[in-house]
């Protein structure tokens, strides 16, 4: 066995909505015997023995590596602590090759987990042996190193329960919520409404202190030092107990409290020094508990009392030997991703032991409890117990008011009092510290007492309820028709005013400004647009490709339409072999139509009106046949259409009806090209389903032209010697056949055609365009330029004149040139354009072709 190929699908794909590992396995024949597998699997599950069940139901005699491989790398995921269930193995149609799907939470963990499973299925072949626990410990150090920690995790999840779209932007916790411009970015517990300034205060404790007694809070006294002298003087000042910590540090890092000696004080000064800008604090310490009061926005939304680690003693066992006991518990763990941090016998610690008269390798007496610190972070190892409900509305405004002097949106108000439920002034207590991006574990997991979903405290302070963030959002899937499509929809939208990004195959655009060129349909794209911040609608183009290399760039659309499907193109390769397997993956778009979105199909298309019941959503379909049963019948369920009836476009949608002349509809050349009316008819849907007014939808489309600026190589029209040119993109049987039935309408003294093929099709397409194109044009030029994507000089050429000898009617008199390059063949054709000639020139570099077209022409 082999793993050809592997590619991250990182949105709703052909398989599921799951993010997911996709890889093309390659299992020799001998491989996929299932009695040998029977011993493989007792091998494996030696092991790994929480596999869990590796037949699913209906493969107990047809396992096979790729099988093995899928849940392999699912459950080393799970081992690791990744929320995944979802697997998936597709035989080919090539015997032995298989796709196999498995779901990830985080790409590079999956993988590893692919890399350790291919490795565990290598031994378990080989009866050979493997270190599974140094495996497992590896995949879960990188998950832990990787995952969302529990902060921002909280906010995300909040967020993604109101329905907001979020993506993560760096590997760390900076997030962005929403899309366009009603995104939101927060870092862990920090969101973009903070200023630095505030932050800045925050970090500086003597300024903050400055600021909170100015305004009348209690905080404690106390000044910056700089030497050890200069904090003995201090010591000597507040004549009593004393807390030392640095002036612009965080977490609790280097804060040491109950200072009563000078021994204890240097100990605790070298510690401050180390951790921050090296500039103690020296405060006066207050006797009591370590309260840690939570505030977003306006409101206190939790509150922990915090401990200091500690031991409590067994008369066997060493304080050294607790510790390490203790650090086993689940629950603690390296870092913030954990609910409680692993407690360290530092400096710090030994000192507070000696304290109490012990030392690290003592046994104290059973039932006797050893703090390990003085101060209570959880970051040292502390443990929380929430109070939220027993606190005071005095205490509460106060704590409130702190953070508001400040300016910190959600802020960490860290007091020391007796309890929480009378003021501060009551029993002498007070603030010592404001911390912005303040830890949420404590409130999210305490250790006793309610957990608080604080994370929807967060989002409702940044968004109104109900509110989701996501701009509208039109995808446009299909044969044929997308650009077209996607031109007029974001016209529309532009004309209602608003700043639209929309990708293609000419590049991705916001409000009018070219911001990637090349072929950007797939979802990259879509996520350059969704991420800048003056897009306030999207309309993305989605092909193929960009579906079978990654998904959808998105969760889900307003508005998805699939003009057509016809005969297909591209197929043959990616394992989309038939138009079948085509519509099957251009569905994943109808898929993910929003549940209160809007699916739009052809009617006219048998494979595009199977998606119909793939839908979430609701469903328009459109035709620009009046006998369209489907359409009909539809109707008279009160459903949304789009018919032609006569010279007009009529919608009917919401229990509203619309006209739109075909004269008033420039693109359509007064209905002359009935590909272009199917094209109008997706856009008028996207913005009923949008509802927008048909005003604006009206004065967009009689603005509208198909010219090389709007439309690069979508009908563009040309006229040289009085003879007209157009030039397309048409690129398949589909594409081509429209064209000619279009044109068939045309007066022309002439027909002449320039055409290539794109290489990349299946012989059989390439052939069906040169029998369509024997049959309609009086002189044909053939041409090989960049198109012939990998075929050998000529070949292209020859299947083309293959199908034109199979035309079954060819004008007499027709004449067949073949050139090489596709500008070459552009001059030829103006040669011979004449007075009511008709000459079609089908592009294959669209930009170049049109330029140079433009030039000859202007010569």
């Amino acid at each position: 066995m082999h793993i050809e190929r592997t590619r991250a699908l990182r949105g709703p794909n052909l398989w599921s909505k799951n993010t997911s590992l996709e890889m093309l396995v390659v299992c020799e024949e001998s491989e996929q015997i299932y009695d040998r597998h029977d011993a493989l699997e007792t091998r494996i599950r030696s092991l790994l023995p929480n596999i869990g069940s590796i037949r699913a139901t209906g493969l107990e005699h047809n396992v096979t590596l790729a099988h093995f491989l899928a849940k392999l790398t699912l459950s080393l995921q799970i081992e690791a602590g990744s929320p995944v269930a979802f697997t998936r193995v597709v035989d080919s149609v090539n015997s032995g090759t298989f796709r196999v799907v498995v779901q990830y939470e985080e790409e590079e963990l999956a993988r590893l987990a692919l890399k350790k499973a291919e490795a565990i299925l290598n031994a378990a072949l080989n009866n050979a042996p493997y270190d599974t626990e140094a495996a497992l410990a590896e995949l879960k150090e990188l998950y832990e190193d990787i995952k969302m920690g529990p902060s921002t995790g909280s906010i995300v999840r909040a967020a993604v329960a109101q329905g907001i779209p979020f993506r993560r932007l760096t590997k760390g916790s900076l997030v962005q919520l929403g899309w366009g411009s009603k995104q939101r970015r927060i870092q862990a517990a920090e969101i973009d409404a903070t200023s630095a300034i505030a932050e800045s205060i925050a970090q500086d404790k003597d300024l903050t202190k400055t600021l909170l007694h100015a305004a009348g809070l209690p905080v404690p006294e106390g000044r910056i030092v700089h030497t050890y002298e200069e904090a003995c003087e201090a010591f000597d000042e507040l004549g009593c107990a004393v807390v030392i910590k640095p002036y612009d540090g965080n977490q609790g890092k280097g804060v040491t409290v109950n200072i009563r000696d000078k021994n204890h004080l240097k100990v605790a000064f070298d510690t401050a020094v180390e951790f921050g800008s090296g500039v103690p604090i020296v405060e006066r310490f207050v006797p009591g508990h370590d309260y840690r009061f939570l505030v977003v926005g306006n409101q206190l939304v939790a509150a922990a009392r915090r401990e200091p680690p500690s031991v409590v003693g067994d008369g066997v066992h060493t304080i050294a030997e607790l510790v390490a006991t203790e650090n086993k518990n689940p629950l603690r763990g390296e870092g913030h991703g954990s609910a409680l941090s692993k407690i360290k016998l530092d400096a710090i610690a030994i000192a507070r032991i000696q304290k109490q008269g012990f030392e690290a390798d003592s046994v104290p007496p059973k039932g006797v409890r050893v703090v390990l610190r003085n101060n209570a972070n959880l970051s040292t190892g502390g443990v929380a117990t929430d109070v939220t409900d027993d606190v005071h509305p005095a205490l509460a405004n106060t704590v409130v008011e702190a953070a508001q002097l400040i300016g910190i949106d959600i802020c960490g108000v860290d007091v020391v009092c007796e309890r929480v439920n009378c003021s501060l002034e009551e029993q002498g207590g007070t603030i010592i510290e404001i911390n912005a991006a303040p830890g949420l574990r404590m409130h999210l997991a305490p250790s006793f007492g309610k957990p608080r979903d604080v994370g929807s405290a967060v989002i409702s302070a940044m968004f109104a309820p109900h509110e989701t963030a996501r701009i509208p959002l039109v995808a446009v899937t299909g044969t044929n028709g997308k650009t077209t499509t996607v031109r007029l929809i974001e016209h529309i939208l532009r004309t209602h005013g608003m700043r639209v990004g929309f990708t293609g195959t000419e590049g991705v655009y916001v409000n009018g400004h070219l911001v990637d060129t090349g072929d950007c349909s797939g979802p990259r794209s879509a996520h350059r647009v969704l991420m800048h911040p003056e897009a306030d609608a999207a309309v993305l183009e989605c092909a193929r490709g960009g579906m079978l290399r990654e998904g959808l760039g998105f969760d889900m659309c307003d508005v998805g339409i699939a003009t057509n499907i016809g005969e297909g193109d591209h197929l043959g390769l990616n394992f989309i072999d038939s138009v079948e397997d085509l519509a099957l993956l251009k569905s994943v778009l109808i898929q993910n139509v929003s549940p209160n979105g809007l699916a739009v199909l052809n009617a006219d298309d048998r494979h595009t009106v199977e998606m119909a019941k793939r839908s979430p959503g609701r469903v328009l379909f459109f035709t620009t046949r009046t006998d369209n049963p489907i359409v009909n019948v539809h109707k008279a369920q009160g459903q949304s259409v789009l018919m032609l009836q006569g010279d007009r476009i009529c919608l009917s949608h919401d229990g509203e009806e619309a006209e739109f002349p075909l004269s008033e509809i420039p693109l359509t050349h007064n209905g002359l090209f009935l590909f272009q009316i199917q094209n109008v008819m997706c856009a008028i849907a996207a913005a009923a389903g949008l509802k927008l007014p048909m005003d604006t939808v009206k004065r967009a489309l009689a603005t509208f032209n198909s010219d090389p600026n709007t439309v690069p190589g979508r009908l563009n029209v040309f006229y040289h010697n009085n003879g007209t040119i157009i030039a397309d993109y048409g690129h398949n049987p589909d594409a081509i056949g429209a064209l000619i039935d279009s044109l068939q309408h045309m007066k022309s003294s002439k027909r002449q055609i320039v055409i290539s093929a794109a290489g990349d099709r299946r012989d059989i397409d390439i052939i069906d365009q040169g029998r369509r194109i024997g049959e309609f044009f009086d002189d044909i030029i053939l041409y090989e330029d960049a198109c012939q994507r990998g075929r050998p000089d000529g070949e292209t050429l020859a299947l083309l004149q293959q199908g034109i000898a199979q035309s079954s009617s060819r004008p007499s008199g027709q004449t067949i040139r073949e050139i090489r390059g596709e500008f070459k063949a552009i001059d030829l054709a103006l040669k011979d354009v004449t007075d009511g000639s008709l000459t079609l020139i089908l592009i294959d570099q669209v930009q170049e072709a049109l330029a140079h077209l433009a030039a000859a022409i202007a010569k």
